[in-house]
């Protein structure tokens, strides 16, 4: 219910218990007058003045001896069963008699009644029953009251605890998507340290051709790395294509000495990965197969589905090592320990992440990604995982 639209009078008595008890006494009492008048006056063709306003009278002596019975059954409230009742019993008892004593002596004063006080067990009687409805009626509102407000207090309780999750979750996801974020701006300052020294043996050795190439490659994939943010995910094709500009610089760089083969499964363009997960481990193996070699070295990357997964692996030709992403996140380069930390804040543990050594030879990063959280992503379900 809602308070503003209510009469102020309405609104009091919807508000103020005192109010409501005041207005259920006069109600409750004034009733009985009406129940009297039409099964007692009528029935007995007492309709004169002085019975009809006997019935008001009686009405108004019952409102002023019920009245102590709120205090009574207020201060009971909280004692022992046993006692409740017996005190209850008793008060009920008390003000029946006192109300029979005042209905009879102002029935007498009112009427030309003479013999009335023969039928007294009569009248204590029906004042022993309206009192009982009375004490009934005013412990089924109490019960009643009290319910309500033990069920206002719960849906407060779930309310605030519900607002806390919320203020929790938000403040959960935006401290992920800050970490995220760290994690992937984090590369940026490595990989333009290595590409400005480039740049600049480039410009010391007069080459401003290539520099000037260089820089230009530099703006194309910087601006794709600002244009992503690094908490939402891109299509596989979108990275390739990412990997490519940085790739066009590194080619740059080393010339013929870089040699790359990409080996992409066409039905695995479309599948969904966090933005720049490749170019940290092709710049890893650039920088330690590769700008080590004399002769440089070959780069391969290749990707496919397995089922409910994607594969995809960097392979290098340089000396390789060995670990898991256990391994690496408590021991590795800023590069690879940046993707595991990034795979695990999208994937939780459900993802493979591992160092190999060929037979062949070199290095070979594999990783296993789930494909429900992709399906999930497109269906607006996605989460982070804790």
């Amino acid at each position: 219910m809602n308070e503003t639209t209510l009469y102020p009078l309405f609104g009091k008595l919807y508000r103020d218990r005192d109010t409501q008890f005041l207005f259920l006494q006069v109600m409750g009492w004034f009733s009985l007058s009406l129940i009297s008048y039409f099964s007692l006056t009528l029935w007995y063709n007492q309709q004169s003045f002085a019975y009809i306003s006997h019935t008001l009278v009686q009405s108004l002596l019952g409102i002023v001896v019920s009245w102590p019975l709120r205090s009574v059954f207020h201060y009971l409230w909280h004692k022992p069963l046993t006692f409740r009742l017996l005190l209850t019993m008793a008060s009920v008892l008390v003000c029946s008699l006192l109300w029979s004593v005042l209905r009879i002596g102002t029935f007498l004063w009112m009427t030309d009644e003479t013999d009335v006080w023969s039928d007294f067990g009569g009248w204590l009687f029906g004042s022993i029953m309206i009192f009982l409805c009375w004490a009934a009626f005013y412990h089924g509102i109490k019960y009643y009251q009290l319910l309500q407000s033990e069920h206002e207090t719960l849906l407060r309780v779930a309310a605030e605890s519900k607002e806390e999750q919320l203020k929790r979750s938000r403040a959960e996801t935006v401290a992920q998507e800050a970490q995220l974020k760290m994690l992937r701006y984090q590369l940026n300052p490595h990989f333009l340290f290595n590409t400005l020294n480039a740049i600049s043996a480039l410009v010391v050795g007069q080459n401003t051709a290539n520099a000037n190439r260089m820089i230009m490659q530099l703006s194309s994939f910087l601006r794709y790395s600002l244009d992503n943010d690094p908490v939402r995910r891109v299509t596989l094709e979108q990275e390739v294509e990412a990997l490519k500009l940085y790739l066009n610089i590194e080619k740059t760089r080393f010339a013929d000495r870089l040699e790359l083969d990409f080996d992409i499964d066409p039905a695995a363009y479309d599948v969904k990965i966090p933005s720049l997960l490749l170019q940290p481990l092709v710049e890893n193996a650039i920088k330690y197969a590769i700008a080590p070699a004399e002769n440089g070295g070959k780069i391969m990357v290749r990707a496919e589905l397995d089922g409910e997964h994607l594969i995809v692996e960097v392979s290098d030709t340089g000396p390789g090592i060995q670990g898991s992403k256990q391994t690496i996140a408590s021991g590795a380069g800023i590069g690879l320990k940046n993707t595991v930390d990034r795979l695990t804040a999208f994937y939780g543990e459900n993802y493979e992440f591992e160092l190999r050594r060929p037979d062949v030879g070199g290095l070979k990063i594999y990783i296993r990604l789930p494909l429900k959280k992709q399906m999930a992503e497109n269906s607006g379900e996605f989460k982070y995982s804790s």
